[in-house]
């Protein structure tokens, strides 16, 4: 453990940047496609982790690397120490956008699928990723999410055994002008993962000549 004044901002003023002797263009050739971040917001039971999930299955059998950040096993973990007031939830953004932005510098495809109701702490994510960073918008009606309630935590909302519930007790902010909207009131979850397919092929793959 450092001391408190090695752990202070000040001493981020001594911080110097390793540069990678690898390209992002160097890992891009030897991965067949870009490094980058498939940002998935939505409300609670929108379906935002089964179409992670569904996704990284199918880029990895396409010879993709890809990796799924979910909301609850970062807070196992990495956030472990984090609530849910607003301002937990934007430190928890914070953490998940830094780790998302390394992953991506890497090379790999990030899905991170994360309620993140605010759209402050969103901007803060891209920021991190930069031009590497696509906001996927996972709508559904909070009827059609609460009627699905996977978790069974819209039931224990509104009994009031979970307080800050997003969609509930707690706001979410839906985004204005996401990279890619997808509707899972009007699609399917093959449907839905077909349109994500889609965009990456669109966005991720090196193009020939």
């Amino acid at each position: 453990m450092g001391s408190k004044e090695e752990n202070s901002p000040k001493s981020n003023q001594n911080l110097v940047e390793v540069q990678s002797s690898v390209s992002d263009e160097e890992k891009a050739l030897r991965n067949g496609h870009k490094g980058g971040v498939l940002w998935f917001t939505g409300l609670p039971g929108s379906g935002k982790s089964t179409l992670a999930v569904e996704l990284e299955r199918y880029l990895f059998d396409s010879g993709y690397n890809a990796f799924v950040l979910d909301g609850d096993n970062v807070r196992g973990g990495l956030n472990a120490d984090l609530g849910f007031s607003p301002e937990d939830r934007t430190e928890n953004i914070r953490r998940v956008g830094e780790v998302a932005a390394l992953m991506a510098n890497a090379g790999l495809i990030t899905i991170a699928a994360f309620i993140s109701p605010y759209k402050s702490d969103r901007s803060q994510a891209r920021k991190a990723s930069g031009k590497c960073f696509h906001e996927i918008a996972v709508v559904a009606d909070l009827s059609t999410c609460e009627s699905r309630d996977p978790k069974g935590h819209y039931k224990k909302a509104r009994s009031g055994e979970i307080p800050d519930f997003t969609g509930v007790s707690a706001p979410y902010e839906q985004p204005k002008t996401p990279d890619l909207l997808i509707d899972t009131d009007a699609h399917d979850i093959a449907r839905c993962v077909d349109l994500l397919v889609e965009y990456v092929h669109e966005n991720f793959v090196l193009k020939e000549g």
